[in-house]
């Protein structure tokens, strides 16, 4: 297709299946059969989807972590001259830890229209599968690499004292002993390991940071992996400061008895053990 194309002169983010190629939306393959372009991380594997959906024809652009900055650029030089481009990554959704901030930047730099398609996330679709709560959550990308200078100082801060879940993806040659790192910080800590998501051989485990750890330790994974990881468990304030609190909340006047039990959920000090220290009985 020419400068005529649907996609005339703009820029269009594909998310693309994380292994099962049905798992494509039919807005993507819409725009994957408009596109004059089709930028993707490798070709190979962005022609079998193409190919499996029935589009041949398109110009594919190999867009990788190596070569984006220098590729961007003309890539909106093109979309100038009335070209329409299809961002795509290996899996996923393009930027979400995989190439194409580069590309969106320039193309918005240069008044270029840019429309983001919903499709498949690894990192959402790990998230719900762990069923861990998923109201508030943090994705952090890969994890740092525990060998690196200050890399399991990092690895422990990352997944430290965190108010929500977290979603990490990880290499499976390093899963056993990101877990172990987890597993030293809070050996009950909850977390799911979600491998291969929609292929073959997925599989979701789910339990906590001491028995993850003891089982990848036995049995190394293979394939792509999502780490998800529940909140670590809530600051318990000291006994003087619940005591104190109570103290602040009677003279404001509440009940003795039902403050204890509020602050007993905060704190983890038991409501009876905080009522009896009140009052000395």
């Amino acid at each position: 297709m020419g400068p005529d194309s649907s996609l005339a002169g703009r820029l269009v983010v594909c998310p693309t299946p994380l292994g099962n190629l049905r798992d494509v939306t039919l807005r993507v393959l819409d725009a994957l059969g408009a596109a004059d372009i089709v930028a993707c991380e490798d070709t190979r594997r962005t022609r079998i989807l193409l190919e499996r959906h029935g589009i041949v024809g398109r110009e594919l652009v190999s867009f990788h972590e190596h070569n984006e900055r220098a590729r961007a650029g003309k890539l909106v030089a093109r979309m100038r001259a009335g070209l329409g481009v299809a961002l795509v990554s290996d899996a996923g959704t393009p930027l979400i830890s995989d190439p194409g901030f580069a590309l969106i930047r320039a193309a918005l730099a240069a008044g270029l229209e840019v429309e983001v398609l919903p499709g498949p996330s690894a990192a959402v679709t790990a998230l719900v599968a762990s069923g861990l709560p998923a109201e508030r959550f943090r994705f952090v990308g890969f994890l740092p690499r525990r060998g690196a200078a200050g890399g399991r100082a990092e690895l422990g801060r990352v997944l430290g004292d965190t108010p929500e879940t977290l979603v990490a993806f990880e290499s499976p040659g390093r899963l056993a002993a990101t877990l172990e790192v987890l597993a030293a910080l809070d050996p009950q800590r909850p977390a799911a390991v979600c491998r291969e998501l929609t292929k073959l051989h997925e599989e979701v485990r789910r339990g906590t940071a001491a028995e993850l750890a003891a089982h990848y330790r036995e049995h190394p994974p293979r394939g792509e992996i999502a780490l998800v990881v529940g909140a670590s468990a809530p600051a318990r304030a000291g006994r003087e400061e619940a005591l104190a609190a109570l103290r602040a909340l009677i003279e404001a006047g509440a009940r003795a008895r039902p403050a204890a039990r509020v602050l007993a959920g905060l704190t983890g000090i038991g409501a009876n053990e905080l009522y009896r220290e009140l009052t000395g009985s």
